[in-house]
């Protein structure tokens, strides 16, 4: 039987996915993030992602929730993208590290102005988005060829019934139809995994919340199933990053450590640790003890420092509420309760870490 044609719904629904221009809803959504932390005379923010939101409207976004800021260190981090805010740079980068044999993250930090000559960061850069965004294809080949394998882990992980699969399969190859027709016209930056779970949104108004959620939940698993079997050897190695990086004068954080645990074995050439992350936040006081620890061994060399990261991601903020993700749409830029927390506070003090003291000392690194 010939698949019919696409229709003008699906080319819409496509759109709205892809769409960067904002409504005045929308900017207002951006802007103000309903929350004021009026104390808080320091802000710590070098992990989280613009995406399409435009700088300006972040800043005022910023702004409000910290109206007493005194002193600030901003930084975005776009997955495998530059960007700049004021007077720095940054990007978080995946790379390979061969001897634990898995792909990990870390957040590169730059005054804007040691970017300028950057070209063989950026020629990675490059090389790594296109090849994280080639995921999203595989991701919707293993539903429309099909994967068999990958389908029945994630149909029996999530107890998705047949009529669910087969929705998912079908509404799949319509989005991989629409992308082969209309590639050139979708911005790079939307050729991501997101765009799936985006596009099956949009099918809510024509059918039941309960089974565009079950819908969800199954591609997830093929998703998970899907990154399990992606090639790493496509990723620049950890340590080709880091040389580049401090070739050029930038600074370099790890970050999500609960979920790249074994790089903390690794004695990588690193600025610091993310000790707490919305995703990573069980060991909190222990990565603190773990870095204060190797800090006293050190004789002297320069210390490891504390961070914290928000993982923001704006495109969250700029959708209606009744669809945004739950666990990403609470975050917000700069907000991040343990340095504030008694308990975690004494094991800081302990460390001799503060937010003011980590500011001073990044600022100062990156200005070398």
């Amino acid at each position: 039987m010939k698949e019919p044609p696409l229709t003008e719904k699906e080319h819409q629904r496509l759109k709205q996915c892809v769409a960067t221009t904002l409504s005045e809803k929308q900017i207002k959504w951006a802007c103000d993030s309903g929350k004021s932390f009026a104390r808080q005379e320091t802000v710590l923010a070098v992990h989280w992602h613009p995406e399409f939101v435009p700088m300006e409207l972040i800043r005022k976004r910023i702004d409000t929730t910290f109206p007493d800021k005194k002193e600030e260190l901003v930084i975005p981090t776009q997955h495998n993208q530059l960007m700049e805010y004021d007077d720095y740079a940054g990007v978080e980068v995946d790379c390979h590290s061969q001897g634990f044999k898995r792909k990990v993250q870390l957040l590169l930090h730059f005054e804007k102005k040691r970017i300028e000559n950057a070209a063989v960061l950026k020629n990675i850069l490059q090389h790594t988005f296109t090849y994280r965004s080639s995921q999203l294809f595989s991701f919707l080949r293993a539903l429309t060829k099909p994967d068999e394998t990958i389908l029945s882990h994630a149909a029996e992980a999530t107890g998705a019934p047949p009529d669910v699969v087969d929705f998912a399969r079908h509404h799949a190859a319509r989005l991989e139809k629409l992308l082969d027709a209309t590639y050139d016209e979708v911005p790079r930056e939307s050729i991501k995994n997101k765009i799936v779970r985006d596009y099956f949104d949009l099918l809510r108004p024509e059918n039941e919340a309960a089974f565009i959620n079950r819908a969800q939940n199954f591609l997830q698993a093929v998703k998970i199933e899907v990154k399990k079997d992606f090639p790493l050897n496509y990723f620049y190695r950890t340590n080709e990053v880091i040389e580049e990086v401090r070739h050029i004068g930038g600074g370099i954080v790890i970050p999500h450590p609960e979920q790249f645990w074994p790089i903390l074995l690794a004695d990588y050439d690193v600025d610091g640790y993310e000790v707490w992350n919305p995703q990573s936040l069980e060991y909190t006081e222990f990565l603190i003890t773990v870095l204060h620890k190797r800090n006293l061994r050190a004789n002297g060399s320069r210390s490891l420092l504390v961070f914290m990261g928000d993982d923001t991601h704006m495109s969250e903020k700029v959708k209606d509420p009744a669809v945004r993700d739950k666990a990403k749409g609470c975050r917000e830029i700069g907000v991040q309760p343990p340095w504030d927390d008694m308990h975690i506070r004494k094991q800081l003090l302990k460390a001799g870490m503060d937010r003011p003291q980590v500011i001073r000392e990044y600022k100062d690194r990156l200005a070398i």
